[in-house]
């Protein structure tokens, strides 16, 4: 499946189950009166919400490029899970005031009934099944607003679950346990919305992607049986995608054609990369006195292979040139 209709797929799914969700909630709020189960109402009033955008904002990264963002739209989508982020705030927010006044004023009433209970294990159950979904979809797609989305619910089921906890004590014939919980629940609410901010910053800063990436970037470089090393390689993210620039190292006396099919090969081998994006190859020939050590590249792949020369600069600044290969 393309990627535009998996992702429009997803929000779509996502807001029918929670509209559902925040239906069958209320309902139960209003027949129980229990806090637990409204302060799980108004989180999945804010997953409607949240899911709206998403569809929205999904739709959106998915358009293809145009005049205006020839690279696509794709970089939208952090700031999509920002939007979610907010709306994860605001809800605990309020969660956790609606818990703390009932607590301060000891408004506490016995929860009445077994739908109380019914409805958050099976809120419950749809969350764990949303969570697992968006998880996979979200990782083969390599979308951030997915993950986010999926962090959210992977926290809504302990939240459903510590709201269980307050019911069921409420039930007993403890009502403390019920705005206690939704305490928890607010608590839970919050943890998310950090997560997910957490999460995103790295597309938002343009940070460096893991190490195990940068190094696969490395070695595909070098596979090349013409590159003799590489350095000044910097891999940093544009939204949620990786743009890769580098200078590679081959002998002098290569052709401009030659060198030409080396740096478009090295090229469309880190573009096979799913993560990456666009990739530029600066070409160093060997007379240019621009080959040079990387200690980045020495920590992640080891000595590139290389012999020096007189005149190099890698063996004019090399104090120790012994250590790479010949």
């Amino acid at each position: 499946m393309e990627r535009p209709t998996a992702l429009r797929r997803v929000g779509l799914v996502l807001l029918g189950a929670n509209v559902l969700l925040v239906a069958a909630k209320a309902a139960v709020f209003f027949q129980s009166g229990s806090l637990a189960v409204g302060s799980e109402a108004v989180n999945s009033l804010a997953d409607v919400a949240y899911s709206l955008i998403i569809v929205g904002g999904l739709y959106l990264t998915t358009k293809p490029p145009d005049f205006e963002h020839p690279h696509g739209h794709e970089r939208i989508e952090p700031f999509v899970s920002l939007f979610v982020a907010a709306g994860i705030f605001a809800v605990g927010g309020a969660v956790l005031w609606g818990a703390s006044r009932a607590l301060l004023r000891g408004e506490m009433e016995v929860t009445r009934g077994r739908a109380a209970v019914a409805v958050l294990a099976g809120s419950g159950a749809v969350k764990f099944w949303l969570y697992r979904y968006c998880l996979r979809v979200g990782r083969r797609q390599n979308s951030p607003a997915l993950r986010a989305t999926a962090i959210d619910n992977r926290n809504d089921i302990l939240a459903s679950a510590a709201a269980l906890v307050g019911v069921v004590g409420a039930v007993a014939g403890y009502p403390v346990l019920d705005p206690l919980a939704a305490l928890v629940v607010g608590l839970f609410v919050l943890y998310t919305g950090i997560e997910v901010v957490r999460d995103n910053l790295d597309y938002l800063v343009g940070a460096a992607p893991p190490e195990g990436l940068r190094r696969e970037i490395l070695e595909r470089a070098l596979a090349h049986p013409e590159v003799e090393g590489a350095h000044d390689v910097v891999a940093h993210y544009v939204g949620p995608e990786i743009d890769v620039s580098l200078h590679i190292e081959v002998e002098g006396d290569r052709t401009l054609l030659e060198a030409h099919s080396i740096e478009t090969a090295v090229m469309e081998a880190i573009q096979e990369l799913p993560q990456v994006d666009d990739v530029f190859v600066h070409v160093d020939p060997r007379e240019a006195g621009e080959w040079k050590d990387d200690d980045e590249v020495r920590r992640l792949v080891g000595p590139a292979g290389r012999e020096p020369v007189d005149g190099d600069h890698r063996a004019q600044s090399s104090p120790d040139p012994d250590d790479w290969e010949q």
